[in-house]
């Protein structure tokens, strides 16, 4: 049962749409324009550098609180297993994100959630997180390698840390748990990300820069999803 409250309250947390509220804000909506993607790239791209951190910071502040919650309410009942509640509400917030009902189910794709759920889960993944993707990001400029590298990695350290105790009190089977979660997490990522990870094959993935010109003409249609990186 708590597993199904902390997805819940993670998900309720996740449809706050950080990037569709914003654009609204400014008088568009951020789906119509760029690649389609409620989300901190597309942000960042249609928007501007500031626009992309204020979306890249919210995003990630709805699932760290969705696990301040968790810790809040399991932290002193469910010690042993407070690690695996944290999860079920990240996945929750992810969920949220990716498909918010009352948007048609057309989100954006859980990077900035998880790595609000990376910072607030425990220190050691954050160094992985923060040195993954700014590696990669600031290297090739490319978004989607750097969050995809970002969640091979965290599945890779979830099982490093949990089969040599970092996660105390753990019993082997939550542990289990906690892999395959991480597992299905990886793989919708991997999954939202499957036109980009075949302009990644194809060399023709589009490159985003914090400080270079990155916006696309708002008088523009929405792009073709088969072009949305190469304009």
């Amino acid at each position: 049962m708590e597993r199904i409250i902390c997805l819940l309250i993670g998900h309720v947390f996740g449809l706050f749409q950080t990037a569709y509220f914003y654009g609204k804000a400014h008088g568009i909506d951020i789906r119509q324009y760029g690649s389609g993607n409620s989300g901190t790239t597309n942000a960042l791209r249609v928007l501007g550098t500031k626009a992309g951190l204020i979306v890249l910071a919210g995003d990630c502040l709805k699932c760290i609180l969705a696990v301040v919650v968790i810790r809040m309410l399991y932290g002193g009942s469910h010690p042993d297993m407070i690690y695996l509640l944290c999860l079920y509400a990240g996945a929750g917030a992810v969920l949220g994100h990716n498909y918010p009902f009352y948007m048609g189910f057309r989100g954006g794709k859980g990077i900035a959630a998880t790595a609000g759920l990376i910072l607030s889960f425990h220190p050691y993944f954050v160094v992985m997180g923060v040195v993954v993707f700014f590696g990669i990001f600031f290297t090739t400029h490319l978004v989607s390698l750097g969050s995809l590298l970002v969640y091979l990695g965290f599945v890779i350290e979830m099982v490093i840390c949990g089969q040599n105790g970092v996660f105390a009190g753990m019993g082997q089977a939550q542990l289990y748990e906690m892999y395959a979660l991480s597992f299905l997490l990886a793989a919708l990522a991997y999954w939202k990300h499957r036109e980009n990870i075949l302009r990644l094959l194809h060399g023709n993935e589009r490159r985003t820069y914090l400080f270079k010109k990155n916006q696309v003409n708002l008088a523009q249609k929405p792009e073709e999803k088969e072009n949305d990186s190469k304009k």
